[in-house]
């Protein structure tokens, strides 16, 4: 268990921005023999072969045919989505402000829906991609400020004796870091291209966003607790990941898909709602030659597993809980339920994920909304919009979700890693709408 927190804790270490989580998962692929693929290229797929795929460098897809794809290619595909993002501030254009002729600010916008008050009084610095001109060619560098650059101070309670009764903050005025005094007008910019390893002057393109700098950490009187930043959804990102390298299957498509902008409603071409994984199915079928009917016969006998973690019940507010659903921290994989299919499990697809955890030895457990307060929405109900399959909406329990500082258990990213390791080695079918795991023809 300690193992895979320490290693969870180091991804996330290397990966401040989406754009970092994506390389990192490429590297380790591609040490388990997975091949990259480019999109513009023309694919020449093998059976038994193991390829990747990114979009925009935030969104990856990576899969595994099986050895024999014309006996057994149209068994299905077996997939778990995640995403790379977490909400932070995306640093605008020309970013630097002055105030008072004293300071230097970062002109900053909200991404995503964030816990606001955890940005303030910590260490935090810049990450994302650049994109340099060089020649004719616009190329991207990733960048990383590797050091404690920026601060959100707080206003002193002297200055608003009410601040602890609640405060809505103005984004525009409250919440832009400090980046330095007078002398550090006009030095954003070079920080950024030395950092890269490139010149200032041919940026010609940037995506950064602020990363808090405390490091991840495992904690609690036994040791059983772990905080980072970006938990939410880097922890599903990594377990996945994790399982795939873990399993073999001779028979059906195991498919890791990691999609970006989840935390802004998925809109995007590399969003859980765009053609990505339908794209990448689809020339999964074409390259290997298959007929026009293989792909929605494929689907028909495919699952997924939507993997964006889950709330637990908090210690200091036990009734913002539903009352007999209580997931808690160390409990196991959480599944997701919604009457209004914010989440896509059903009653089919929690039986088909039970099943799995019991055959993976760890525990599951249920969470469902208080019927007076509403929920969010995740990837699953998106993504089948463009490639339908039976899907289920799973979570690992946390605390402070979408804080800059977020709690999880020690546990509970070993029992995902099994039980995705179980999943993509499982032989799941289905014979006239009938669910049938590991069955034998």
């Amino acid at each position: 268990m300690n193992k895979s927190a320490c290693e969870l804790l180091s991804f996330i270490r290397q990966s401040p921005s989406p754009f970092h989580a994506v390389r990192c998962m490429e590297q380790e692929l591609a040490a388990g023999g997975y091949e990259k693929l480019y999109e513009e290229e023309k694919w020449a797929l093998k059976e038994g072969g193991k390829y990747m795929v990114s979009r925009n460098g935030s969104a990856l897809i990576a899969f595994a045919l099986p050895e024999h794809f014309s006996s057994h290619g149209e068994r299905g595909f077996l997939v778990t989505a995640s995403h790379s993002d977490s909400p932070s501030f995306k640093i605008k254009e020309h970013p630097e402000i002055d105030a008072e002729k004293k300071f230097v600010k970062l002109n900053v916008e909200k991404y995503g829906g964030m816990l606001i008050s955890p940005w303030f009084d910590r260490p935090l610095s810049a990450a994302g991609r650049l994109l340099v001109k060089n020649g004719s060619r616009i190329e991207t560098r990733l960048v990383d400020i590797d050091r404690d650059l920026l601060m959100i101070p707080s206003l002193a309670i002297h200055m608003d004796r009410s601040a602890n009764e609640g405060h809505k903050y103005n984004p525009q005025e409250e919440l832009l870091p400090l980046f330095g005094g007078p002398d550090s007008a006009g030095k954003f910019e070079e920080l950024a291209a030395d950092a890269a390893g490139v010149k200032a002057e041919d940026i010609c393109g940037m995506d950064l966003f602020l990363y808090n700098r405390m490091e991840g950490t495992v904690w609690g009187a036994s040791e059983e607790f772990l905080s980072a930043p970006r938990l939410d959804d880097l922890q599903c990102a990594f377990a996945s990941m994790k399982g795939l390298l873990l399993s073999e299957n001779t028979r059906q498509i195991r498919i890791h898909c990691v999609f970006d902008n989840e935390e802004v409603g998925s809109l995007t071409r590399q969003g859980a709602s765009s053609t990505f994984l339908k794209d990448t199915l689809t020339r999964i079928f074409d390259s290997m030659g298959a007929d026009r009917e293989a792909l929605p016969r494929a689907l028909a006998s495919s699952f997924m597993i939507s993997a964006d973690n889950a709330h637990a019940v908090h210690p200091n507010y036990p009734g913002k809980a539903d009352p007999v659903n209580r997931p808690c921290i160390n409990g196991g994989i959480v599944l997701k339920h919604s009457a209004n299919q914010k989440y896509t499990t059903d009653g089919v697809t929690a039986a088909v994920f039970r099943s799995i955890c019991r055959k993976a030895g760890v525990p599951c457990q249920d969470f469902v909304n208080r019927s007076d307060i509403p929920g969010g929405s995740t990837l699953g109900n998106l993504s089948i919009a463009q490639a339908a399959m039976r899907t289920v909406d799973i979570g690992l329990p946390q605390l402070a979700m979408h804080s800059s500082y977020e709690t999880a258990g020690v546990k509970d990213t070993e029992y995902l890693i099994q039980a995705l390791r179980t999943f993509y080695s499982s032989d799941i079918r289905v014979d006239k709408d009938q669910i049938i795991l590991n069955g034998e023809d």
